[in-house]
């Protein structure tokens, strides 16, 4: 605290500094080898990798593939656009009843429910495809 007092601005000293330094050289096959090891490992910085490899800490390593995220987000992306389709089906419904005489008005009904029977089959179509898609490839 008295220390503090005395110093008029500046970075507040660090209690435990690391002072110690170690250097290692590598060739060329040795540094792709490392370099892969620490991006399978996820860890922010390759000193924090170095020091755990070398007290013998354990690290993770997390694949992720990229194929199987596109897919996931393509799928939920779509799942919302059929959210939306759902709203504006009700909305159109109404507005089909409020300006159209009967006739025309279930005439264009009965084109937008067959074309509704034909977006639930592409619908339960997706979600045999996502099924399979998480049965062949997202096995753990």
């Amino acid at each position: 605290m008295e220390e503090q007092r005395k110093r008029k601005g500046g970075r507040i000293p660090k209690n435990n500094k690391r002072t110690h330094c170690v250097m290692v050289r590598f060739d060329d096959v040795e540094w792709a080898r490392f370099l892969t090891l620490y991006e399978q490992s996820g860890v922010y910085a390759k000193a924090v990798f170095v020091k755990s490899r070398v007290f013998g800490e354990t690290f993770r390593v997390i694949k992720i593939d990229k194929a199987n995220v596109d897919f996931c987000e393509k799928l939920s992306s779509f799942h919302a656009q059929f959210r939306g389709v759902a709203v504006n089906y009700n909305q159109v419904v109404k507005e089909l009843r409020c300006h159209f005489s009967e006739k025309k008005a279930m005439a264009l009904l009965y084109r937008l429910e067959s074309m509704t029977r034909q977006m639930m089959e592409q619908g339960q179509q997706i979600v045999a495809l996502a099924k399979e898609a998480r049965e062949r490839w997202l096995q753990k």
